[in-house]
């Protein structure tokens, strides 16, 4: 048996590939039966250029990170002069100048007092510091019994253990792990009235129990790119004041323009008591995350108790090199004109995939800022639908029931008409009889 299997659309693979990939384990992935992934040598713009000298206009902007395209050259000549000084220094005891930077530029573009950065290596990371900030936090002032969280139906918060507890248990990905991770409170998005009324009733009853609300805010991203309204938020907010609760939003997706705004939760004009950031952070150069909490929270850690500080410390905590990357990335969200680009592309985005409507089969069409989904009723062959979409020259990744673009802002008109194309090409050819 070989393991990955073949992959038809590679006819001469090269020898790192063939000797690397039995070793490789890739993520969200059936290694024996999905077919070897393709050898992409080099990046630049939207473009992927494979091993062959093929090129796929990226759809889906590497999980959601390459918001500026590949290889913006600020970043790069600012990752380049950081690496040539310093590429990394342990945060314990020291400081940089990249991370400190970072910290105070990201505190002046978010909403309230959103002020105390705590800086990690990855999103789902990045979540569960929020959670254990939140339970210390309520022991902290005195109230160790809070310890369990709300999420809601259609979340997605990561894949470690912590993290995954807070996911929706009916998504797939997680329920293999029922008895091994924590059990908390799987909600209704409180999405209209009704539903609000029912999430203000449960936490009254156990909110002596609750240590934060988690959410995505207007977009549940990997649960489906399921949309929501300003309202939810907004709602969210206010149950949360009300009952004495944290409210922890989940930017990570959403974060950086993607929705319309710089950050999604202003379109609800809230501010969170934590609010986790990653993917787009370093505009998808290297791996950084962070954990933001408003004042009163990092308030609670202060005292002449060593026991109250906050003792996590990941090893690559505020890496000089992501810093620099990320603070490039913030330079080129105020010098180019990014929020603008995410406008066009929603226009266009609109019109593109509307005709998908008429196609049997398509539940849905929606678009919010820079992100456009197509919701069927199922793919029976994703890994056909795939391989249909790279002989279309575009890289995009159908999960679930869903097919759907998150381009980098700076795609131009035309690739971006390739993308939609694809997508309704690529969706009219898997339609029912």
């Amino acid at each position: 048996m070989s393991v990955p299997p073949a992959n038809p659309l590679i006819n001469n693979p090269p020898d790192w590939l063939t000797r690397g990939a039995p070793h490789l384990w890739l993520p969200y992935t059936q290694m024996q039966t999905t077919p070897m992934a393709l050898p992409v040598v080099k990046t630049d713009g939207v473009r992927l250029t494979l091993d062959d000298g093929r090129e796929l206009i990226d759809g889906v902007s590497s999980w959601w990170t390459a918001a500026h395209g590949y290889n913006h050259p600020h970043i790069r000549e600012a990752v380049t002069a950081q690496l040539e000084k310093m590429p990394h220094v342990m945060l314990g005891g020291l400081a940089h100048e990249q991370a400190c930077r970072l910290a105070s530029r990201l505190t002046d573009k978010l909403p309230g007092d959103l002020a105390h950065v705590f800086f990690s290596e990855s999103g789902s990371v990045s979540v569960e510091i929020g959670m254990k900030i939140a339970v210390q936090y309520w022991i902290n002032s005195g109230k160790p019994g809070r310890t369990r969280f709300v999420s809601f139906k259609g979340g997605y918060h990561g894949d470690t253990l912590a993290t995954m507890s807070v996911c929706d248990p009916e998504e797939g990905m997680h329920s293999l792990f029922k008895g091994a991770i924590a059990e908390q409170f799987i909600c209704e998005l409180p999405t209209d009235e009704d539903k609000a009324a029912a999430l203000d009733a449960f936490l009254a009853e156990h909110k002596s129990e609750i240590a934060g609300i988690v959410t995505e805010p207007l977009v549940q991203g990997a649960g489906g790119m399921l949309i929501h309204a300003p309202i939810t938020l907004k709602r969210l907010r206010n149950l949360a004041d009300k009952h004495g609760i944290l409210l922890l939003v989940d930017e990570i997706f959403t974060g950086f323009g993607r929705t319309g705004t710089m950050f999604a939760c202003e379109a609800a004009g809230i501010t969170p008591d934590i609010m986790t950031l990653s993917k787009a952070l370093t505009g998808g150069t290297l791996p950084l995350a962070a954990t933001i909490a408003r004042a009163p929270v990092f308030e609670a850690f202060l005292g002449e108790d060593a026991g109250k500080a906050l003792m996590h410390g990941p090893t690559y905590t505020g890496n000089a090199l992501a810093c620099a990357a990320a603070n490039a990335s913030l330079d080129l969200f105020e010098t180019e004109p990014r929020l603008d680009q995410g406008a066009a592309i929603e226009a266009q985005l609109k019109s593109g995939l509307e005709p998908a409507r008429d196609i049997p089969g398509v539940v849905d069409v929606r678009v919010l800022g820079a992100i456009g989904v197509i919701e069927l009723e199922s793919i029976a062959e994703p890994d056909a639908m795939k391989r249909r979409f790279v002989e279309e020259g575009v890289w995009i990744r159908p999960f679930r029931n869903i097919v759907y673009t998150t381009p980098p802002f700076t795609i131009g008109e035309d690739d971006l008409a390739q993308l939609t194309g694809a997508m309704l090409k690529v969706c009219a050819e898997f339609a029912p009889d």
